[in-house]
């Protein structure tokens, strides 16, 4: 066991370069087991999610070579088995990735029940749904045992926009005899990713980055080679943590055409980010919430600065009105960036309402906010108050899990005085190195083995 100690109030500066994107890298690997020659991956985040996927795969058998530390080959010359690990799948959610890939290679999948972030209730209906419909009996007497000698095309229409039900439902689909089209499918940065990845392997799919997919089956993937993009959590996670501190972060390779959502509701909390430069020019930009795409556009690849001095004032509605953060399904705000942004709430003057639609347990960590003397009134499990700004302290805090972690660590580094943070691994699940990218920006943090 690891803790990270910090000691707050230090505005933190300079550059820093957020790693791959965790929740493309978890599909993509998945996705090896969908051909039996080489796929190589670029960018791969070296966190605790990662590393138990990786370890999935080998005991399915697939060989698994380190080009770099963040470069990987994988091929899946053979499956050795059709029965994951239960120890293993109890780790992360990510395991129920594999349930898709495993139909489509062999016709049959043992899935223990998946783990992750206690969160709230995290169904898995929506999956079983959309390869029930392409052709596979699901028997949940124990675990999940599925089976489907045949995938075949059809139309499906899921009953929510799961971002994993949708990446399932695409590798099935992917090597299913027939065409397969797609509704209400999810449309974040993560499930485009593995969609071109997938298209690089020699899959047929259109209607990337729309809510409505279309995948023409084909009879085999090939090897392919592609880079993971950045994390746009993790770019979000450094914005609320630049202005939390007061200070000025750049942050490389932002991949700004992700992040309009995350820009409008940081600037409702008084917090201006500026894109800088891209692969075409140099331009510098202010992002507004309005007018912001034509930006976005032209600025594909560019880095995103936030400036030092900003007013931390919350942006009243018309009339005066209380505003308010919400999250949903892409395009909209992402409920993993809540946390992050409720947190930072607690340092801008005036008031909102935070309103998490999507998981009634993320907001069970703003205890331990009040308890470092943040002034919040949690109104029920989806909505808090934000009453800022307020001066926080150090104190001792547990991680719940990877973005309430994340916020907490945002806290400590703001606060007066020493924080202890125990149960990191939570964090390391989503945060590669995390303490290290800190000490580089000036943040005075530690950790230490129990």
């Amino acid at each position: 066991m690891e803790r990270f100690i910090i000691d707050g109030g230090v505005p933190l500066r300079g550059t820093v370069t957020p790693s791959g994107n965790k929740n493309s890298a978890l599909p993509i690997l998945a996705a090896s087991l969908l051909t039996d020659q080489p796929l190589t991956v670029h960018n791969v985040p070296r966190i605790r999610d990662v590393e138990d996927m990786l370890a999935l795969l080998a005991s399915l058998g697939v060989e698994i070579t380190e080009l770099t530390q963040h470069d990987l080959v994988l091929r899946a010359r053979d499956v050795s088995t059709t029965e994951l690990d239960r120890e293993l799948c109890e780790r992360i959610r990510a395991s129920i990735l594999l349930a898709g890939p495993m139909l489509a290679r062999a016709g049959v999948v043992k899935l223990p029940p998946p783990g992750g972030d206690v969160i709230g209730r995290r169904r898995i209906d929506t999956h079983l749904a959309a390869l029930k419909a392409l052709g596979a009996e699901v028997d949940v007497r124990s675990g999940f045992e599925i089976r489907a000698p045949q995938l075949r095309g059809t139309e499906i229409f899921l009953d929510e926009a799961s971002v994993t039900g949708t990446e399932n439902a695409l590798m099935a689909a992917a090597l299913a005899k027939g065409t397969t089209v797609l509704r209400n499918a999810a449309s974040e940065p993560h499930v485009q990713e593995l969609a071109y990845c997938l298209n690089g392997m020699g899959a047929r799919i259109s209607g990337i980055g729309s809510n409505t997919l279309t995948v023409e089956g084909v009879d085999r993937l090939s090897g392919a080679e592609m880079e993971i993009g950045p994390d746009h959590i993790e770019v979000g996670s450094f914005i609320g943590l630049a202005a939390m501190t007061h200070g000025e972060l750049l942050i490389k390779n932002a991949a700004p055409e992700h992040l309009p959502m995350v820009f409008i509701a940081f600037e409702r909390l008084g917090v201006q980010c500026q894109v800088v430069g891209s692969a075409q020019n140099g331009e510098t930009a202010s992002v507004h919430a309005t007018g912001s795409m034509g930006y976005l556009r032209s600025l594909r690849g560019g880095d995103v600065l936030v400036p030092a001095g900003q007013s931390l004032r919350i942006e009243s509605d018309i009339h005066n009105a209380v505003p308010k953060i919400d999250d949903g399904p892409w395009p909209a705000f992402p409920s993993d960036l809540m946390s992050i942004a409720l947190t930072a709430a607690t340092q801008c003057e005036g008031t909102i309402l935070m309103h998490e639609k999507m998981f009634e347990g993320r907001m069970f960590f703003v205890d331990k906010l009040i308890n470092m003397g943040a002034r919040i009134v949690l109104c029920d499990p989806h909505r808090a108050v934000v009453v800022g700004p307020s001066r926080l302290h150090g104190e001792r805090l547990e991680s719940p899990d990877i973005r309430a972690g994340m916020a907490l660590l945002l806290a400590a580094l703001t606060a007066d005085g020493r924080s202890i943070i125990n149960n990191i691994r939570q964090i390391d699940r989503g945060y590669e190195r995390i303490e290290e990218k800190l000490q580089a920006l000036g943040a005075r943090i530690e950790r230490v083995k129990v």
